[in-house]
């Protein structure tokens, strides 16, 4: 957005000294408009971009309190300061009450004044702009960092649009790297809560010792080092909400403190005994299956009860390979744009072994910490089977397969890929392989 653009100011008083004399301080930094009655003020107020209005309280046939609520109720977003020659509290706290953005009395000191308009125009600038970024995040969708055609997917992202429509909690599990966050994310974009915070609560990153603080907080002396009060995630998370990434951390003392917290909607700071209020639903994520784990207890079986309203289970990477090319793409993409330079691709075989023969232990994350390796890597635009240090990848997990028909697999890909540099030419792909060209000619006809 542009910031070089003057300020629009209206000035609305009876008094032409006073107009005259706002004209004199503004007209140098501002694009200045006088007024002298309500209806004249009405009527450049519909005509023209206004980001800050000086107002007159006593105003002829129409007070300026009954303006600054028309003003209002064509732009809530215009900033207006209420000028007086009478100090009146009552009626600068109704003024404020209206949505002014101050109030000044006559006479007034010129470089206060002038402090006062450009603190005021600052905030009216913020406001816009952060109107404009929410509008263009309106513009995309709420799955657009869910990459996926799968069918799997499809029916997955149609749930999450049913019960982003309720208020229960959700429990969302999956393999490590399967997109959990995104999910609830998701969820939160297109609730009811969309406006208000979403507050992770990553119980896997926060020492156990901490914990209670982290999530409840506490007050100034509730602990040793607790020099000040400090506000807990789900605290922070009202009206919106918190997602319990790696629940089946917590330890069964805090499963039952939380659990407390999801039924009374309510909490204590560490060190006190005030009762705050809490409104928030609860996301939780996990990648082990709780419902084991409540069987062996190490999970309470009322906390999953209370958490398991809305049950996801997100498929891993393998069961959804129609996704890997999409996914790979993406991934290509967004390094190239983040470099500024062209976006590579990935050889047939190379997308072949990636799509069909490789099993994703660490899904989509793997995935994009792999492209984003080659990305970097790889010297020339196309990333070819030897590029992908397969046999540390084999290491991992490659579907099914043994060993010799493993190293078959990338030996026939690597031909391939010495034919295609070669332009089909068999004697110059044997020099590439360091191989004699008959010998070449029998691996061919295997």
């Amino acid at each position: 957005m542009a910031t070089d653009k003057k300020a629009s100011i209206m000035v609305v008083d009876d008094e032409y000294g006073v107009r005259e004399s706002f004209n004199m301080i503004l007209s140098h930094n501002y694009n200045v408009f006088l007024a002298e009655s309500g209806k004249q003020a009405l009527d450049i107020f519909t005509n023209n971009s206004i980001d800050l209005i000086l107002l007159d309280i006593i105003m002829p046939r129409i007070s300026g309190l009954d303006l600054l609520t028309q003003f209002k109720e064509l732009d809530q977003n215009v900033e207006i300061i209420m000028v007086s020659a009478v100090k009146d509290v009552e009626t600068a706290v109704t003024a404020m009450k209206y949505g002014a953005y101050d109030y000044v009395v006559k006479p007034f000191i010129v470089e206060d004044i002038k402090n006062l308009i450009g603190r005021a125009i600052e905030k009216h600038r913020l406001v816009k702009e952060v109107t404009y970024l929410r509008n263009e995040l309106e513009r995309y969708h709420p799955f657009e960092m869910i990459i996926g055609k799968d069918k799997k997917m499809m029916e997955l992202l149609d749930l999450v649009s049913t019960i982003s429509k309720s208020d229960g909690s959700v429990l969302i599990q999956g393999e490590s790297g399967t997109g959990k966050e995104l999910i609830a994310r998701a969820i939160h974009k297109l609730d009811t809560r969309g406006d208000h915070p979403f507050v992770v609560i990553n119980c896997a990153a926060i020492p156990s010792t901490l914990m209670e603080s982290e999530i409840f907080g506490h007050n100034k002396g509730a602990f040793t080092g607790a020099s000040s009060t400090k506000l807990g995630k789900l605290e922070l998370a009202d009206k919106g909400i918190g997602f319990l990434d790696d629940v089946d951390i917590l330890d069964i003392g805090m499963q039952a403190k939380l659990l407390r917290v999801i039924q009374e909607k309510e909490l204590e700071r560490l060190g006190s005994t005030k009762i705050i209020k809490i409104d928030v639903r609860f996301i939780a994520a996990s990648n082990k299956n709780l419902e084991e784990l409540v069987k062996c207890e190490a999970f309470r079986e009322d906390l999953y009860y209370r958490l398991n309203v809305f049950p996801i289970t997100l498929p891993p990477l393998r069961e959804r390979r129609a996704d890997i090319p999409l996914l790979l793409d993406h991934f290509l993409e967004k390094y190239a744009r983040q470099s500024g330079k062209p976006p590579k691709r990935f050889s047939k075989s190379a997308l072949k072994f990636l799509t069909d023969h490789y099993d994703w232990p660490g899904n989509v994350r793997e995935l994009q910490n792999l492209v984003e390796r080659l990305s970097t890597t790889v010297k020339g635009h196309t990333i070819y089977p030897k590029n992908l240090s397969v046999f540390s990848m084999t290491k991992k997990e490659i579907k099914d397969m043994a060993l010799k028909e493993a190293v078959n697999l990338f030996e026939k890909q690597f031909i391939e890929e010495a034919l295609a540099r070669s332009g089909g030419n068999r004697l110059e792909a044997a020099k590439m392989l360091g191989i004699h060209r008959n010998t070449l000619l029998k691996k061919l006809s295997e």
